[in-house]
């Protein structure tokens, strides 16, 4: 019963991330044995921001490893965020703060997307990049949105 309460605790001070739609895919490499390595588009929302939705497309590894999710994927992401509604802050918003993170290897790797609010532009900018225990990656995309008046439905 207090290892249950210890686990309710700590899903409860989990930072607030998004869950990726997958929008579409494309194989790459094709694999004898197991799934095709294959670059995923997917989107998602911020869970802080409403009207606005991130397009993220990032490789995944085919084959055997791949499939039964035992594969490192590959560093390299891309992402492009626009505003798709009014812009609205559903709380307040941390420079740096993850908005969405997915696990690219068994145990040590993720990806992620961090907001950042350029006050002085009004915009808001998403950076993805690759982390991993020991060592990261520095390749990373960045996409930029300037907060504009969204029109009224006539």
């Amino acid at each position: 019963m207090r290892m249950r309460k210890v686990l309710l605790g700590a899903l409860l001070v989990l930072p607030m991330c998004a869950s990726a739609e997958q929008i579409g895919e494309v194989s790459t490499v094709f694999k004898w044995m197991g799934a095709n390595d294959k670059i995923v588009v997917e989107a998602f929302d911020d869970p802080k921001v409403a009207g606005v939705t991130c397009y993220l497309s990032r490789a995944k590894t085919g084959g055997v490893k791949g499939s039964l999710g035992l594969a490192e994927d590959r560093a390299e992401a891309s992402i492009a965020c626009r505003q798709t509604g009014p812009v609205s802050f559903n709380a307040g918003l941390k420079d740096g703060e993850e908005v969405f993170r997915e696990r690219t290897s068994l145990v040590f790797k993720t990806m992620q997307v961090v907001r950042f609010f350029d006050e002085k532009r009004n915009t808001l900018v998403y950076l993805v990049y690759s982390d991993r225990v020991i060592e990261g990656s520095p390749q990373n995309a960045v996409t930029a949105i300037p907060i504009m008046p969204w029109p009224e439905k006539t």
